[in-house]
């Protein structure tokens, strides 16, 4: 084996808490470990939130370690507690079913599951088919009441005194997951966000009480703003690894936006740049971190969507920033032509193009100064947009702020 993936983790700062420092290094240096990452198919796609396990998990094969993406079939039909303070929406198994496949299908672009190499899991094949009253003999039994109340993963719901045994449940459930990979793969580590800590306890400690072998538990950083928000939200809600739900444009402009204090960290968690550089490109001063930004945009786009894309947004981007200009790769919403011919209310396109989540967003917008037209200030809440408002590229260029920018035009979206 090359370099131990367990220092390049911790060196590029992924490692927030770990069952035992020298075991699992030991283990990572001496031969090749299985090792899980989970994913509740919550949604039809995975989202900014999910890429730098993702990127952990990349890390991990390159080292010659054997991933098993396990997709929550069955742990999606309760919902994870951990940091929430509400009950999460309960969806049907035709969606967590639809979600799962979704999954495999992205993962697919990060991950080799060629023979041999990662694994793909499900625990529906497992948890759907349990009886209840066996398995609180043979698993329920292993967990202290008392110390469940006490994990983080369900601090939040206790104090607005919501939490319900449904979802007490899941600790239990996610417990069962390592134990069935462990005894079926080999499965000896288990790895997630640190909100995961408590649940990943309850594997090792289960692995440990029901065989008594060695099992270990390994959780990465959130990712979150300098104010303790997690990254990975926009106006439009999420940030997604889909194409078709966050263009790439609108991806790469997410990460060129970021914090200064953020981009050091983001370009050694979400690209592969050398370390060396990665000290670099985060120590530049003044209006020059804004080349390190560009970079680190470039950089997470190309993995996630390919160098064809992360080099449309690049060119998208200069065009705007640069040279005030349009391009076609810029997000774009389309009238027809007799719409346009007429006239829409500028608070109306704001909200249909998602500058403003609402007309009174974009009320306000507007009278703030913060939305431009074709470079120009607007001023009127009762302006109107129309075909003559056309640049001689067929486009109107709409500004929130200075960073957000968008497309009118006759014709298809993109």
């Amino acid at each position: 084996m090359s370099e131990n993936v367990f220092d390049v983790l911790k060196e590029r700062g992924y490692i927030a808490q770990c069952t035992d420092e020298d075991a699992v290094r030991e283990a990572l240096g001496k031969e090749s470990v299985t090792f899980y990452i989970g994913f509740d198919a919550t949604a039809d796609s995975l989202t900014a939130g999910h890429f730098l396990t993702v990127m952990a998990m990349m890390h991990m094969q390159r080292a010659g370690h054997r991933p098993i993406a396990m997709m929550g079939g069955g742990t999606t039909m309760i919902g994870d507690p951990s940091g929430r303070s509400d009950m999460r929406k309960m969806l049907t198994r035709a969606d967590i079913d639809h979600n799962v496949e979704r999954f495999k299908e992205q993962l697919s672009r990060y991950i080799d599951f060629g023979e041999g190499k990662a694994l793909i899991a499900n625990n529906a094949d497992w948890l759907l088919g349990l009886n209840y009253v066996e398995f609180m003999r043979e698993i329920g039994v292993h967990f202290n009441v008392n110390k469940m109340l006490a994990a983080d993963a369900y601090k939040n719901r206790m104090a607005r005194g919501g939490l319900t045994f449904f979802e007490f449940s899941y600790m239990l459930m996610q417990s069962y997951d390592f134990f069935k990979l462990n005894e079926d793969y080999g499965c000896t580590m288990q790895l997630g966000g640190d909100d995961q800590w408590s649940n990943i306890i309850g594997g090792v400690n289960l692995i440990r009480s029901k065989t008594g072998r060695s099992a270990y538990g390994l959780t990465f950083k959130l990712l979150t703003t300098s104010d303790g928000v997690k990254m990975g939200k926009t106006m439009k809600g999420a940030l997604w690894l889909d194409p078709k739900k966050t263009s790439p444009y609108e991806f790469f402009q997410y990460w060129r936006n970021i914090e200064d204090v953020k981009v050091g960290e983001c370009l050694s968690l979400l690209t592969f740049l050398p370390m060396e550089e990665v000290r670099r490109l985060g120590s530049l001063p003044g209006e020059k971190i804004n080349e390190a930004k560009e970079v680190l945009a470039y950089e997470i786009t190309k993995i996630v969507h390919g160098k064809d894309e992360a080099d449309k947004a690049l060119s998208a981007a200069r065009a705007v920033f640069q040279g005030g200009g349009v391009s076609e790769h810029m997000p774009t919403t389309a009238y027809s032509e007799s719409e346009l011919k007429e006239g829409k209310e500028l608070i109306a396109v704001l909200v249909d193009t998602g500058l403003a989540k609402t007309r009174s967003d974009a009320r306000r917008l507007i009278e703030q100064g913060g939305v431009s037209v074709n470079g120009e200030k607007a001023k009127d809440i009762k302006a109107i947009i129309s075909e003559k408002d056309l640049s001689d590229e067929g486009v109107i260029l709409l500004q929130k702020g200075k960073k957000a920018f968008h497309q009118v035009k006759i014709g298809d979206a993109q």
